[in-house]
Parts: C-alpha cells; structure tokens; sequence
C-alpha cells in the first residue's frame, strides 16, 4: 500500500522585509546585549496536507497575499519584545522606550513593531509569521492547515525554521 504527501511552497522575491532587533545572549561569561543591528529578512512557508475539492493542498495566491500582508508590517521596523523578563518595553503614542539594565532606547511609535516574544530571534519570529498567518487564514475561512511550516532567513544561508503539525 502506497501513500502519498504533497506540499506546496511559497517564496518570492518580494516576501522579504528589512528590519532592526537586538537580543540578549546567556554565556558563560554573563549576559550580553548586541548592538542594534539590522538584516535583510527572507520568507518562505510550506504547507503539506492532504489535496482539496479542487485538487489543491492550498491556494498559492491567498498563502503568498496572506503572508505579503504580515511580512509588510515587519518591514523597516524595529523588532522589540514584549515578553522578554529584562527587556521592558514602554510604547506611547508618539514614542516607544525600550530599557535593558543600565542601556535605553528611543524609538518613534510608529516605527516600532512589538512583537509578544521573548527575543527577537529569527526562529522566534518564524514562529510569530506562522501564528499570525495561521489565524487570519482561519479568520478569513480557509480549512486549518494540517502541516505549516515557516522559514526565516536572518542572514544568507542562516534559516530558522518552525512547523506547526
């Protein structure tokens, strides 16, 4: 007896955004906090499952739309974390103050995304692109998806990837 998978996947040129983070690193010296830094972001998603009424794992238009829309509310932003234990953000209206032990920051409001992680790690946000494309398309109608995975590139041939199955 044979079985069978099928996936389909989704990149392109334009799913890619430009954005500025920062972490903080545990090492066996202590804690370190990088510089703020940027990167040129890349995008991908996979989807497996089993083929729809229309012999479909799902609609490439509606996976690469769907996810266009959340990659371009990443794009020239800053990445903060709202649930980091010692990272405390403070958005007001006009603009967002970020603390780290003796460090501080001042972002305009507007240019700030806030994202309920614990760090702004690329396997982080795959796993917050994912999430967030998950429950708009359910939001928009579309049957759950069995199998979605999400693939963020931080850096040329540096990917963090998470799959929710």
């Amino acid at each position: 007896m044979s079985s069978e998978r099928f996936r389909i996947r989704v990149t392109k040129d334009h799913l890619v955004f430009s954005a500025g983070h920062f972490i903080t690193l545990e090492t066996p010296g202590g804690q370190i906090c990088e510089r703020l830094h940027g990167h040129n972001w890349r995008v991908a998603v996979e989807v497996s499952g089993p083929l729809d009424q229309n012999q479909y794992v799902f609609d490439f238009i509606a996976l690469r739309d769907n996810l266009q829309r959340i990659v371009d509310r990443l794009d020239h932003r800053m990445l903060l974390p709202t649930r980091h234990p010692q990272i405390h953000v403070n958005a007001g209206p006009i603009e967002t103050e970020v603390r780290y032990q003796q460090r501080r920051w001042v972002f305009p409001s507007d240019e700030c995304v806030l994202l309920p992680v614990e760090q702004t790690t690329a396997e982080l946000i795959a796993r917050w692109i994912g999430s967030t494309l998950d429950s708009e398309l359910v939001d928009q109608n579309w049957p759950r998806l069995p199998v979605l995975q999400i693939e963020v590139e931080e850096n040329f041939g540096q990917w963090a990837i998470w799959e929710r199955a």
